[in-house]
C-alpha cells in the first residue's frame, strides 16, 4: 500500500506546459482593464512612439476571484522586486517620447 501512494501522482500538483512561442512573450507597455459582474478583461497593448494607433497584443479574461489572486501575487512580487532593486519610480501617466522618435528622419 505504501508503494501505491509513492507512485501515485500528487493530486495537488499541476503539470503546466509552456510552448516555445508563448515562452518568447509579448512586449506591452499599456494595460486596459474592464469588468462585468462575472469577469475581468485585461488587454495588454503595445504603444509605439510616433504611431497614432496602438495594437492589443493579448487579451486575458479571468474571474473576479482570480483577479484578486492576481492582484495579491503582483503586490507580493513588486515587494520582492523593490526589496532587491529599490523602489520603482512612478513616472507621468502618459509616456513622453522625443519628437519624431519612431519616424523616418534622414538617410544613412
Amino acid at each position: 500500500m505504501a508503494d501505491d501512494k509513492k507512485n501515485a501522482p500528487n493530486q495537488n500538483q499541476i503539470n503546466i506546459e509552456l510552448s516555445e512561442e508563448i515562452a518568447e512573450g509579448e512586449y506591452a507597455n499599456l494595460a486596459m482593464i474592464a469588468h462585468s459582474n462575472s469577469e475581468f478583461v485585461i488587454d495588454f497593448i503595445r504603444l509605439m512612439p510616433g504611431v497614432p494607433k496602438a495594437k492589443v497584443k493579448s487579451r486575458i479574461v479571468i474571474t473576479p476571484e482570480h483577479a484578486k489572486r492576481l492582484l495579491k501575487a503582483l503586490e507580493d512580487n513588486i515587494e520582492k522586486y523593490e526589496n532587491t532593486f529599490g523602489p520603482i519610480k512612478k513616472t507621468e501617466d502618459t509616456p513622453k517620447f522625443p519628437i519624431n522618435f519612431g519616424n523616418t528622419m534622414g538617410e544613412a
